[in-house]
């Protein structure tokens, strides 16, 4: 039952302090995924009721510091500052508290109303750290629960200390004042007096916050919030005049010395409230990282896992793939039974059944795949791939950094393009975004075990697995040639930071799984079935006149038969599509691809799935008039649609490489401009031609049709 008051609560915290798992643990089932408004960054969030409150989670992009450098730390920032939730969530990583009370001396600045989660505290214990929670909940002013996220422990008394708090029931809340010792703080507290003055920054959330970010320089909050040019002017004369007094005293810029103010006073906090005793938090992960991370090892055992998910994708998965292949098969032949036959018959058995149905059954495939890779990123392991990956991408005139939004470019190219936001330098935005595309993405897994399980039913694991390859390749060459003319400028510097191995909890796996899965399902009842309709009424309409056809062979008991299939293909052949696909024919036949694989590639480009949902229009239409309902992997092998595997594998290489769905080329005109996506366009266009005329040609050359 939803309660009558309303409360949003943010979760900030920093990266890998596991944030995401706290904020499943609070909402369990109850999360959606979107944008924030006017950017493309992911937004994630639930809802939970407790005592009469309808309460909104709102989980922020992981970040540092809110001093915003990349677009994720801009946005969590901003979040924080437009949007004013009633409280924040801190989520700190116990065993790493110097550096994660960075961020939360910036919100106590900031005045928020914070509870704080001492989260992984169970590791902490575990390696000797011992935290006076009291303590430290007396020096911050802010309630502190210790949590571990992945096994929801503390969950409750977190939630009933935030509502508390926002109750103002929190026992020694304050907004404690963070110092920075004598050479500055005068400044601070004068500026914050002349702050105070002004009346066009009465939006400001702090006065004395707003002080530290003037004298940092932070040129984006200086307009934000003082609006008035007459007062502007005033605070910049008196900035000025205080940055050059702590030059003179310092040496320093003000940005070091309130930053080392910063950590001075964490350190403080520290000695009151945290003892280590003997042990060592990263000791297990070290040894484990000896193998995994070897200079020499590391990539073979990489390929090895990354080649045992594809493995688990296509042998697992084709077993739920088959039970719903039959009752999609199953369906189609019950209502083409009772639907009188005719426009809407059609539209609702070869339109709508066929072409969504062909897509779906491949839905256990990417679940398991997101299974796999959801388990590699909860135990840490991504990150040393990143890490082991890092001589590879300065190779490519690109760093480990840049690893990780292509990593997650094999499960979509849109939020992959998005995590670039996290790359500082421009340069290595724009290169990466290129390159993204060219990791196959998980909409285009159904085209690969389609025809590999169609064509090469002994292999298909190993055929998808060198299709992906094969991306990965291409984008190392793309790589090279980019870095050597349009970006020739120095990889900027890169640390990877490494946590410490987890045992990944099958909740958290599941979460992402079915998240995943849920977006999948949307696409189908959504874009895909609009397509299929679309492309079923271009297969239907004009109708062509039954009496052109010529039946050479009028058998008396197959003759009906006959003239039906005949009048199908001719139809379809005679329709608007089957127009388009002739008009496209001479620049894919090269390629080996008859009209009806062209036109699949052309409304492929809307998104990739409808691929197979185009497929299965086109390619089923004549099911129903034999009697025979067939799954389309068989149909695509009958003889009379000149299928051959060198065919079907040129035709997967085309999907791997040509131009990115709808979304993809929309995240790249918003990430790096218009000029970027139409060459990504263009280029990937060119290429997939290119690579899949190579595979068809040579592969006729050495006599492999």
């Amino acid at each position: 039952m939803m309660g009558s008051k309303t409360l949003k609560i943010a979760l900030a915290g920093n990266p890998n302090s596991g944030k995401t798992s706290i904020f499943n643990a609070l909402t369990g089932s109850r999360q959606k995924v979107g944008n924030y408004p006017g950017v493309t960054v992911e937004k994630r969030t639930g809802h939970a009721s407790y005592r009469g409150y309808d309460i909104e989670f709102i989980d922020l992009p992981g970040t540092y510091s809110l001093t915003a450098y990349s677009t994720d730390e801009k946005v969590a920032r901003d979040y924080i500052l437009d949007y004013r939730p009633d409280v924040i969530i801190n989520v700190v990583d116990s065993g790493n508290l110097e550096r994660n009370l960075y961020l939360t001396t910036q919100l106590l600045e900031l005045e928020c109303d914070m509870v704080i989660a001492l989260n992984m505290w169970d590791e902490a214990q575990k390696m000797g750290v011992r935290i006076d929670t009291g303590k430290l909940e007396q020096l911050l002013g802010a309630p502190v629960v210790s949590t571990v996220g992945h096994r929801c422990t503390g969950i409750d008394q977190l939630l009933k200390s935030a509502v508390d708090l926002h109750e103002d029931k929190a026992y020694l809340h304050r907004h404690a004042p963070v110092t920075y010792g004598s050479h500055v703080e005068d400044l601070v507290v004068d500026l914050t007096s002349n702050i105070d003055k002004c009346k066009s920054c009465g939006i400001c959330p702090s006065k004395r916050w707003l002080a530290v970010k003037l004298l940092e320089g932070d040129l984006t909050t200086e307009s934000k919030f003082i609006t008035d040019p007459g007062e502007l002017e005033m605070l910049q004369k008196s900035i000025r005049k205080k940055v050059r007094h702590i030059h003179k005293a310092t040496g320093e810029d003000p940005e070091v010395i309130l930053t080392d103010g910063r950590y001075g006073y964490i350190t403080g906090i520290l000695r009151e409230v945290m003892t280590t005793e003997i042990g060592d938090r990263m000791k297990h992960s070290r040894q484990i990282d000896a193998l995994l991370t070897h200079k020499l090892m590391g990539y073979p055992i990489f390929l090895l896992l990354i080649w045992l998910i594809f493995q688990a994708t296509y042998v697992i998965g084709a077993y739920p793939q088959d039970w719903i292949e039959t009752g999609v098969g199953m369906l189609g032949g019950w209502l083409g039974g009772i639907l009188p036959a005719g426009w809407f018959s059609s539209l609702i058995v070869d339109g709508i059944v066929a072409g969504c149905g062909s897509v779906l059954v491949f839905l256990p495939n990417i679940m398991i795949l997101f299974m796999g890779i959801a388990a590699l990123e909860d135990s840490g392991y991504m990150s040393r791939a990143a890490f082991l990956m890092d001589k590879l991408m300065h190779a490519l005139g690109l760093h480990g950094k840049s690893f990780i939004p292509m990593i997650m470019g094999f499960g979509c190219s849109v939020p992959a393009i998005m995590a670039t936001r996290t790359l500082e330098s421009e340069r290595d935005r724009k290169m990466t975004i290129l390159l993204i595309p060219l990791i196959s993405c998980s909409a285009k897994l159904p085209v690969y075990v389609l025809f590999a399980g169609a064509f090469f039913p002994q292999q298909a694991g190993n055929v998808i697995f060198s299709v992906y390859l094969l991306g990965i390749a291409v984008a190392i060459g793309v790589a090279q040639i980019l870095r050597r003319t349009l970006f020739r400028q120095e990889v900027a510097p890169f640390v990877m930071e490494l946590p410490p191995y987890r045992i990944p909890t099958v909740k958290s796996v599941v979460m992402h799984m079915w998240e995943r899965a849920s977006i999948y399902l949307r696409k189908i009842g959504g874009v895909i079935l609009i397509a299929s309709m679309v492309i079923w009424a271009l297969g239907y309409f004009p109708r062509l006149s039954p009496d052109v056809l010529e039946v050479n062979t009028p058998s008396p008991d197959q003759v009906e038969i006959l003239n039906q299939a005949q009048y199908r293909q001719e139809q379809l052949t005679y329709s608007m599509i089957g127009r388009i696909g002739q008009a496209i024919s001479p620049a894919i036949e090269p390629l080996g691809f008859d009209w009806r694989l062209g036109v699949s590639i052309l409304t492929g480009f809307a998104a990739k799935e409808i691929v197979v949902s185009t497929l299965g229009v086109l390619y089923q239409i004549n099911d129903e008039v034999d009697g025979e309902s067939v799954t389309l992997a068989e149909e695509l092998k009958q003889p009379e649609h000149s299928i051959s595997p060198l065919t079907a594998y040129a035709f997967m290489v085309f999907v791997l490489l040509y131009t990115p769905c709808l979304g993809t080329v929309i995240a790249i005109r918003r990430e790096a401009g218009n000029r970027m996506m139409v060459f990504s366009v263009l280029y990937q266009l060119a290429l997939a031609w290119l690579f899949a005329f190579i595979v068809y040609q040579g592969g006729l050359i050495i006599g492999l049709n």
